[in-house]
């Protein structure tokens, strides 16, 4: 006995039982032990045997998990829409805006700014692309981010925008990676 699809001899009984009527004319359900395929097979004096093996475990996320751990932080930082002409591919930014890292991982950061000189409309837009220095102490560092929230607070007309890191120099990546680093070794 053999698996159609990868021609193994590593064959088992599968896990579900054939109708009956396919039982008496010796037809079962197969499994392939390198492929993982299921299929029938004619097997009449039941030779094939069902491996015992215990289930697979997985361990339980309770969906609070992160990639990187993040940390509060209150630093400055200056803001700019990056905006592209769609005939040339040039890059160009928008006048700077000034505000605060509030949030910052290997993966992403959390600002605050007031929102005067970025449009409403670019800045709400589903992963809108921002040009960020942020004054870490000792070391600037710049990245390119792609918004995942927006929201904006009317009553004080501030913006908190939560975006990840799409395109960072290997130097500033770097350097941030080294100011994590002491930010992990503190808590």
């Amino acid at each position: 006995m053999w698996c159609p699809r990868c021609q193994s001899t590593r064959v088992q009984r599968g896990y579900e039982d054939a109708a009956i009527v396919l039982q008496v004319a010796g037809f079962r359900e197969l499994l392939c032990n390198n492929c993982g395929l299921e299929f029938k097979g004619f097997d009449p004096f039941r030779k094939l045997r069902r491996l015992a093996r215990a289930p697979a475990k997985h361990k339980e996320t309770n969906g609070k998990q992160r990639r990187f751990p993040r940390y509060k932080v209150h630093l400055p930082a200056n803001i700019s829409l990056v905006e592209r002409n769609p005939l040339t591919w040039d890059v160009s930014y928008s006048k700077a805006s000034r505000g605060h890292c509030e949030m910052i991982s290997q993966g992403g950061m959390a600002l605050s700014f007031v929102g005067a000189r970025l449009p409403e409309n670019e800045l709400t837009r589903p992963g809108c692309h921002l040009h960020v220095t942020v004054n870490l102490p000792g070391s600037v560092i710049a990245a390119v981010l792609s918004t995942v929230t927006c929201d904006r607070q009317r009553a004080l007309g501030k913006w908190l925008v939560g975006a990840k890191i799409t395109q960072m120099s290997d130097i500033d990546a770097t350097r941030l990676a080294c100011y994590l680093a002491k930010r992990g070794a503190v808590h």
